[in-house]
C-alpha cells in the first residue's frame, strides 16, 4: 500500500515531532539503567540508535523535501 505525498508528508512531521522525543527518552532511560560507560562508548550507543530508529521511517521520508509530484503544474497565462 503507497502512501500518497500529502499522507507521507503528515505522518514524517507526526514522527518527528511526536516520535522522535519520545524515541529519545527511551533511549536515554536504556543507557542509564546501566552504569555510565566511557564516552565514546556512550556516543557509539546514541549514535548507533540514532541510525536505528529512522529505519523503518526510510520510505516515509524519501522525497519529502520535493515538489509534490501529484500536484498539476500551474501555466503562466
Amino acid at each position: 500500500m503507497a502512501l500518497s505525498y500529502k499522507a507521507r508528508k503528515r505522518v514524517a512531521i507526526l514522527v518527528l515531532v511526536v516520535g522522535l522525543p519520545v524515541y529519545v527518552v527511551v533511549a536515554v532511560n536504556l543507557v542509564a539503567l546501566f552504569d555510565r560507560p566511557s564516552i565514546l562508548v556512550e556516543l557509539a550507543i546514541y549514535v548507533g540508535l540514532g541510525i536505528v530508529w529512522i529505519l523503518p521511517f526510510k520510505s516515509v521520508f524519501k522525497g519529502i523535501g520535493q515538489a509534490d509530484p501529484d500536484e498539476k503544474p500551474e501555466q503562466d497565462k
